[in-house]
């Protein structure tokens, strides 16, 4: 009898260690996944958000046009990457997902286009600047220029 006692005792402890395991593995599976901002962004409100996040090593600015565009101007701050480099999605999928992103181009059309590859990618907060460093610039706010590094 302490025989079938034990085996039962011993049973109903595993049944009891397993049923937690599972609810532990249920309960993992349905948390909810991080909230994306994605979003179209006036360059007031890019410029709002540098001003906001200046020094941030967490906010990154990225200009998508050709690097013969960025050295001509680009706005201060801003890494050039590419957009008709053949290595671009791949930089763009080695960035930090959880860092926040303001995206330019000339006129917002490869910027746009990047936007929807970063939320592909599953980035948390990218912003995309309309109307790219076109409007920008027609708006009156400063941009500068890497035509002295070329020359150096």
């Amino acid at each position: 009898m302490n025989f079938k006692k034990g085996v039962s005792l011993t049973l109903f402890y595993v049944i009891m260690i397993i049923s937690s395991c599972v609810r532990s593995i249920t309960h993992v599976k349905k948390e909810k996944p991080a909230t994306q901002m994605i979003k179209d962004i006036t360059p007031k409100e890019a410029l709002a958000l540098i001003q906001v996040n200046k020094g941030n090593p967490n906010f990154i600015i990225i200009d998508v046009r050709t690097p013969e565009e960025y050295r001509i101007e680009h706005i201060k701050g801003a890494i050039n990457i590419d957009y008709y480099s053949e290595a671009f999605k791949t930089k763009i999928a080695n960035l930090d997902k959880t860092k926040t992103y303001l995206i330019y181009c000339k006129i917002g059309h490869r910027s746009g286009m990047t936007l929807k590859m970063m939320q592909e990618l599953g980035f948390s907060r990218v912003y995309n600047m309309i109307g790219g460093i076109t409007q920008w610039k027609e708006e009156g706010y400063p941009t500068e220029s890497s035509e002295k590094e070329l020359k150096e």
